[in-house]
């Protein structure tokens, strides 16, 4: 709930001008039965026809008064609503987008999309509510029972009664609700991260005819859901019967107390006609209390939700003096570095629940600059792992790492990512034009984009195209096929000139002479910037500076083509067996 409060303040104007309005209403609402109660006991007796005309006219003029101050303070707290809610979803991207590679494993993306949509609308009906029915409720069951009081108290007995047992009932079943609602959005987020696992591999749920196999599994989650969601909905729907049951007792002995005290004289026929009216906007006020306990059951647990997000620590500053600016011809050391991906780390699923082991075991080389390194080994051999460790999505446990001769927690995360070029395994087109994926909101020229174009060898298939850069790649690029797709990505990381350039298997959908002409023009267009290749065949790395040779995060082999034919038996090994079936 800090979160709620925390952006209220922040709004704290707006939000003290609805809340103000809404007062006036409310407690114009609550003069109604009170002059209907007059006119009825001490101006129609007098049955002066001007006087009744008045006094209805009067009536009339607060009811509309109290009509269009409710409208204005409603219409008010929907659009501060909708302003919260857009900057803790402002808020919620801005951090989900600078969270630490660990931190997002730990969150994981359903659970993120999940507190992006779904949390994020129950805080924007808290809020409103707040505005609303928070000022409202109590207004309508207080000043009720206060009024009530005035007019005659042996009556107002009645309704005191019964509050206290009506209170009790709403905050005992809002205890249980808030961590019912938390199981719920937690398992909301399994029902989101299936859906998304379906929706994003859909091709191969279709190619394996696998869809009865999906369907029982996102019913399954979906059932979870339900069981979770109708629990916790049953136990907040207890207190409107028994609220209700409370009410019509306490209605019936008003009306019977009334009915005995208008036959002896003790009460005017207008104040039993008003006591009832109070009555019902005191049920009303109940009511909104359990309403806006159960809003905010909800709002509180979404809230929490969202809040250990944007609370999470994700420094940006230097952790590290930066040694003396002096020109280092080394682009990149690794220095004797392990890491193992931490607990909920989706790219350690595998290991949930057991000792870690090491993505990455003292891991040493030096990479100068204008050089180029191959990486090369088995799936899960820690290739990925050590890009993820050179840009800083990680921290290493052990060892240092740096860029340009400074180690890489000395810089500032996006200075330090703003010197690489990436092309990332199955990484992302976006819904734009090919112009727009390219360029990507950076100051790149047109001069620029033409080279990187050209080196990627997307020339000729973009000219083809009738709108040419123009053309909407459609999401994720489904309406380009595999080559397509990675020489515009080539394109995406050479067109700001990196000083170091790292291509993860970004040429599996290439055949052998494009892989071979576009790392060559990459090579002749952009002789300065240092690249990194990770790539699964031989051919792709065997013509690079050197060549390390990965198994199961330990360094197996390093050096030149030459000097691993002669030292690496896997190497040679997988060589062997890649060029012999070229030529087969």
């Amino acid at each position: 709930m800090k979160l709620i409060f925390r952006y209220l303040k922040k709004y704290g104007g707006a939000v003290a001008l609805a809340i103000f309005i809404k007062l006036i209403g409310t407690i114009s609402e609550l003069l109604l039965p009170y002059i209907l109660e007059y006119i009825i006991d001490d101006i129609v007796p007098l049955r002066d026809l001007k006087q009744v005309l008045l006094w209805g006219s009067m009536m009339f003029a607060v009811a509309l008064f109290c009509r269009q101050f409710n409208v204005f303070a409603n219409s008010m707290a929907i659009s501060n609503a909708h302003k919260i809610s857009y900057e803790v979803r402002q808020s919620l991207f801005e951090k989900t987008v600078n969270l630490t590679g660990d931190q997002f494993d730990a969150f994981t993306l359903p659970s993120l999309i999940s507190r992006m949509t779904s949390d994020s609308y129950n805080v924007q009906s808290a809020v409103q509510q707040f505005q609303t029915l928070m000022v409202r409720a109590p207004i309508l069951l207080f000043g009720g029972i206060g009024f009530a009081l005035v007019m005659d108290r042996e009556m107002a007995k009645i309704m005191i009664t019964i509050m206290p047992l009506l209170i009790l009932i709403i905050f005992f079943v809002s205890s249980l609700g808030i961590p019912m609602y938390t199981a719920v959005q937690e398992k909301l987020d399994a029902v989101v991260r299936i859906m998304r696992e379906n929706i994003t591999g859909i091709r191969v749920v279709k190619a394996l005819s696998k869809e009865n196999y999906e369907n029982r599994r996102f019913r399954k989650a979906n059932e979870d859901m339900k069981k979770k969601d109708v629990n916790a909905a049953a136990i907040m729907a207890i207190p409107s019967p028994l609220m209700q049951m409370c009410l019509n007792v306490g209605l019936t002995l008003v009306v019977l107390n009334g009915a005995s005290r208008v036959n002896q004289g003790l009460m005017k026929p207008g104040v039993i006609l008003a006591f009832l009216t109070y009555f019902n906007m005191i049920t009303m006020g109940v009511m909104g209390l359990n309403r806006i306990f159960m809003t905010l059951s909800k709002a509180s647990a979404s809230a929490d939700r969202i809040d250990a997000v944007l609370q999470s620590k994700t420094p940006e500053q230097p952790v590290q003096e930066r040694k003396e600016e002096t020109e280092s011809r080394e682009a990149v050391r690794f220095d004797h570095v392990s890491f193992a991906y931490g607990e909920g780390s989706g790219s350690a699923e595998d290991f949930a629940g057991e000792e870690r082991e090491n993505a990455l075991e003292n891991i040493s080389f030096v990479l100068n600059r204008g050089e180029s390194l191959g990486i090369i080994g088995p799936t899960g051999s820690g290739k990925s792992t050590i890009i993820h460790l050179m840009m800083r999505f990680y921290e290493t446990d052990q060892g240092t790492i740096s860029v340009d001769g400074q180690p890489v927690d000395a810089y500032d995360r996006r200075e330090l990512r703003r010197k690489f070029g990436t092309v990332f395994q199955n990484d992302m087109i976006f819904q734009d034009t090919l112009r727009e994926n390219i360029v990507f909101g950076r100051d790149v020229n047109e001069e620029e984009i033409s080279v990187a174009v050209k080196s990627a060898m997307a020339e000729e298939f973009v000219s083809s195209l009738e709108d040419g850069l123009e053309y909407e790649a459609a999401i994720k690029g489904a309406n380009l096929s595999g080559g397509q797709k990675q020489r515009i990505l080539v394109s995406r990381a050479l067109a700001a000139k990196p000083e170091i350039l790292i291509l993860d298997d970004s040429s599996s959908a290439l055949d052998y002479k494009t892989d071979a002409a576009m790392r060559k023009a990459i090579r002749q267009n952009y002789p300065d910037s240092t690249l990194v290749m990770i790539a699964q065949r031989i051919s792709s790395v065997m013509n690079l500076t050197n060549i390390l040779v990965l198994d199961n995060g330990r360094c197996i082999g390093y050096g030149t083509h030459d000097e691993l034919m002669k030292t690496c038996a896997p190497y040679r090994e997988i060589y062997e067996i890649q060029m012999g079936a070229m030529h087969e």
